[in-house]
This record gives structure tokens, C-alpha cells and sequence, in this order.
């Protein structure tokens, strides 16, 4: 009895975990410390993006005009084996502006968000969960959330800045890290190797007529 218990119970969390990864994911902001104010121009426009400071206030333009909802969107979804995923391109005017992927299979998840300028990623933000227990009784377990963030700041394809950050959710604790409060740390010689390819995938599906099976 008590193991057909501790099974439904995973069932539930396992479940709980994806839609709420889902839910925020839906609502995408920028975990960075950044100013927030709107910008009035594009630097993409006048193809000048060509420092971390650069990049920083393109983006920061960017999410602007998604919090706005002034960008149009069209998405679709997908299941491959026990890995499901939902893809959203963003544009303004046909102008492909920013994807965001979210992917997750039983115990891991992530939101990969890519800026795009000229058909090319420009910045590439990485929040990935893994979860598992941590604790508690059959009836109440009790989880902990690993996370991992990645920032890359990419010129021509090639990385000019990468950061990470990494830290702890507990179900039980009262008083967990904020994102905004952890400090990133430089990942030297950092590889967009991964990042590209998926990226590169989700180009090649981006004119995809309802969902899909596999990337």
C-alpha cells in the first residue's frame, strides 16, 4: 500500500514539475541583473552588435517588445520516446527575432531562449532543472530543484562571453536563492557547440505545419 502510495506520489510531482517549468516558461523574462527600462531602438537594425554591452541592450530591447506582446508568435509542440517539448518563434513584421524551447523527460527539464539577429543566434540564455527527492515521508516527500543557468554572448557564431550560475531549490526550506541574488561565474573556454546545434535544429523546423514528432 505504502509503495502503490509513494508511486502516485511521484507520479503527481513528476507531473506538477512539467506544467509549472511549462507555466513559467510561458511567461519569459530574463533572469539577469540588467536595467530594465525600454529601449526606443534596435542595434540589430544597424547590425552593431558587436560587444557584451551591445548584446545586453539588443536583448534587453527585445524582451521589452515580448512583455509588450507587440511580437507575433507561432509555436508547436512535440514528443520524442519520454522527452516532450514545445517550440515559440517570435518575430516582428517576419523578422525572426527570438525561439524559445522548452524540453523535459521525467526528472529534467530546461528553457532555452535564443536571440536572433540576421538568421543568427546573438545571445543564448540556458535555465535547466533537475529534480529529485529529497527527503520527507511516502505520504509528504519533499524535492529539491538543481539549477543550472548559462548565458552566452556570441558574435559570428563565436562565444565572447559565457556565464553560469548555479544553486539550490528545497521544497522544505523557507527561505530559497533568488536567481537575481547567486553570482555567475565565467566559463572559460566555453563551447556554443550544443546550443548551435539544437539552435540549427529548430531553424530547420521552423516552418512546421502543427506538431511534430522529434526535433
Amino acid at each position: 500500500m505504502k509503495n502503490l502510495l509513494l508511486i502516485s506520489c511521484l507520479v503527481f510531482i513528476v507531473s506538477c514539475k512539467k506544467e509549472n517549468k511549462q507555466k513559467t516558461s510561458e511567461h519569459f523574462t530574463i533572469k539577469d541583473s540588467l536595467n530594465s527600462h525600454e529601449f526606443s531602438d534596435s542595434l540589430s537594425l544597424k547590425n552593431n552588435l558587436g560587444s557584451v554591452d551591445d548584446i545586453k541592450r539588443e536583448y534587453n530591447f527585445v524582451n521589452s517588445q515580448l512583455l509588450a506582446k507587440k511580437l507575433d508568435s507561432v509555436k508547436f509542440d512535440y514528443q520524442c520516446e519520454e522527452r516532450t517539448g514545445n517550440v515559440v518563434y517570435y518575430s516582428e513584421k517576419g523578422v525572426l527575432k527570438m525561439i524559445k524551447h522548452f524540453n523535459a523527460d521525467s526528472h529534467y527539464s530546461t528553457v532555452e531562449n535564443y536571440f536572433v539577429n540576421n538568421g543568427k543566434p546573438y545571445f543564448i540564455f540556458k535555465d535547466e532543472t533537475l529534480w529529485s527527492f529529497d527527503g520527507g515521508t511516502p505520504e509528504k516527500p519533499e524535492t529539491k530543484d538543481d539549477i543550472t543557468e548559462k548565458r552566452f554572448y556570441i558574435v559570428e557564431y563565436r562565444p565572447i562571453q559565457c556565464l553560469e550560475k548555479k544553486y539550490t531549490l528545497q521544497s522544505s526550506a523557507k527561505n530559497n536563492p533568488k536567481s537575481e541574488n547567486v553570482l555567475s561565474k565565467e566559463i572559460k573556454n566555453c563551447s556554443i557547440y550544443e546550443v548551435q546545434k539544437t539552435f540549427n535544429l529548430l531553424m530547420k523546423n521552423k516552418d512546421s505545419k502543427g506538431d511534430i514528432k522529434c526535433l
